[in-house]
């Protein structure tokens, strides 16, 4: 199963730089398992949850041009990606609160 989560965001840097960077992120229950690599177009990150019950991952991008942060949270088999989503928005709120204007959550 594939859900989108848009994070619209004010006007600054990177997003999924700031993600990919922060250090708080394993409070969380999230970890950093891959990301962009210099040389290449296109920034993006993949983060996992470290919590057992929790399955699937969440691809990050950043659009710069519309200051949005898509995340493709994919899980296989008949995994539901509500709890990792939840652990992620719970995230985003927490510690980039300021930045965000607007979650939409969209099922694939």
């Amino acid at each position: 199963m594939q859900v989108l989560v848009q994070v619209v965001c004010t006007k600054g840097p990177s997003l999924r730089e700031a993600i990919g960077n922060d250090r708080r992120l394993g409070k969380f229950g999230l970890t950093l398992t891959a990301h962009h690599r210099p040389g290449r177009p296109h920034g993006w990150a993949k983060v996992h949850s470290t919590r057992d019950d929790r399955h699937g991952a969440i691809n990050i991008e950043w659009d710069a041009n519309t200051n949005i942060l898509l995340c493709r949270v994919v899980t296989r088999g008949s995994g539901r990606p509500n709890l990792i989503i939840g652990d992620f928005v719970d995230y985003l709120l927490r510690r980039f609160a300021r930045r965000i204007s607007a979650i939409n959550i969209l099922p694939r």
